[in-house]
Order: structure tokens, then sequence, then C-alpha cells
């Protein structure tokens, strides 16, 4: 087994049918851009009436038709926020936890300790979060998976991780090991993976290989290094 193997993320998501939600952040491979990425997908038509908006610079999952909602409490929420140098990206409301914690000095693990996994039985869905932290000319990212430490739901087990930003690797990490009934939860560390150069293509790669039935939206940012400028792309499948 080869522990530092980079693998092609569109050959892990071909595979599944259902990872769920997926957070991915790393580093273009010329080194240049910091890319962050966030994909939903849903089994229920609760969760397929969604798309993703922009809203100054923040990505907000909304629903495709507010006359189906049926329960907005899981699946309507900022999914991107940026908090002077951090870029945070999560799979749920705890996006808005991390942002307030930053506010009162708090750390991205921190803030995170007044959070659990989804109310969802019998899943158990977990809170992924993600954390972009730019400084002089570079970056370093964090991530979290907040999960139920057992088929009950009687505890919650928090699990964090921490990279400096190496060229062309990236991280992903998703709600679920595969499809299921219960849905299993994510097990282990994120998954290394390589991050092109450029944005069309690694948006591409990741939304041509997630499952057809079960995708909903896709928000991909590369932001320059040199400039802070960026370039995002977003793609919903309700349109």
């Amino acid at each position: 087994m080869d522990i530092y193997k980079i693998n092609c993320i569109g050959e892990l998501l071909r595979t599944n049918e259902y990872p769920g939600r997926g957070i991915v952040l790393g580093c273009s491979a010329d080194g240049k851009k910091a890319v962050a990425a966030y994909f939903i997908m849903g089994r229920s038509a609760n969760s397929r009436n969604r798309v993703f908006t922009e809203k100054n610079g923040e990505i907000f999952t909304e629903p495709f038709d507010a006359s189906k909602v049926e329960d907005p409490s899981l699946i309507i929420y900022a999914a991107v926020r940026k908090n002077g140098n951090d870029l945070i990206v999560t799979n749920g409301d705890q996006t808005d936890t991390i942002y307030e914690g930053l506010e009162n000095g708090l750390f991205f693990g921190k803030a995170l300790e007044s959070r659990c996994f989804e109310p969802d039985a019998p899943n158990f869905t977990p809170r992924i979060s993600g954390m972009i932290s730019f400084g002089e000319g570079g970056f370093s990212y964090r991530m979290s998976i907040l999960k139920s430490i057992d088929a009950e739901g009687s505890d919650c087990a928090r699990y964090g991780f921490s990279y400096p930003a190496k060229a062309g690797l990236g991280h992903f990490i998703h709600t679920y090991v595969c499809n299921g009934n219960p849905i299993p939860t994510f097990q282990g560390e994120p998954e290394r993976v390589a991050i092109p150069e450029r944005i069309d293509e690694f948006a591409d790669t990741l939304w041509n290989n997630l499952n057809e039935d079960n995708k909903i939206s896709l928000w991909v940012r590369y932001t320059d290094l040199a400039t802070g400028d960026y370039e995002e792309k977003i793609i919903n499948k309700n349109k």
C-alpha cells in the first residue's frame, strides 16, 4: 500500500455512487493558486431540489423550486464564507459557527467544539468542514469531520487535519463511504488527490464523474496567491 499515492479524483468518484457531500482543498499544479471545491448530492426529492447561488463572494444552497421544500433545516445554508484571510467551506450551517468563532478569537477547531453530526438518524450525517488560511504569498489549510461515535448517535467523535500547501496536491473529504441504508460514514484521513493547473479541467473532472442520478451542484474556486483575485465556477443540475 502506497500511503503517499496521489489519487485521480475522477477515478475515486467514478466508482462511488454516493459519496454524499464533498470538500476538496489544495494547491494547483503550478503552485500559483489555492484551490477549493464543494459538491452536494442527494437521494430524496427534498435534497435534490437545490442549487448553488453566489452572493457577494459567498456561496449558498437555495431551493430550486421553493414550493416543493419539505424541510429546509439541513439543506439550506451558507456553504462558503470568507473572514479576513480565511476561506471557510462546509456542508452545513457550521459555516456560520466557524465564521462567528473567528470573529470572537476562536481557532477553527475550537469553534467547532460547539457542534456535532447532523440529527438525521439512522444516517447521522457527518459535518465536514474546511478552511484555507492565506498568508504572505502562500497558504495552509485545515479540515474537520464531526461524526457519530456509534450506530446509536450517543456522542460525537471529532477529527481535525492540518496541511501545508504543496503544488499539485489536494485533500478530499466526503460525508459517506458509499451508498447504503443507513449510509456508511466516511472513515480515515482525507484522501490525497491531484489538483490540475486549470479550473476548467478540475471542474469538468469533478462534475463529469459524479453519479448522474445523485449529483446536484458543484462549486470550484481558484485563488491567485500573488494577487488575491479568484476565478470560480458553479454548476447546477437544476437549471
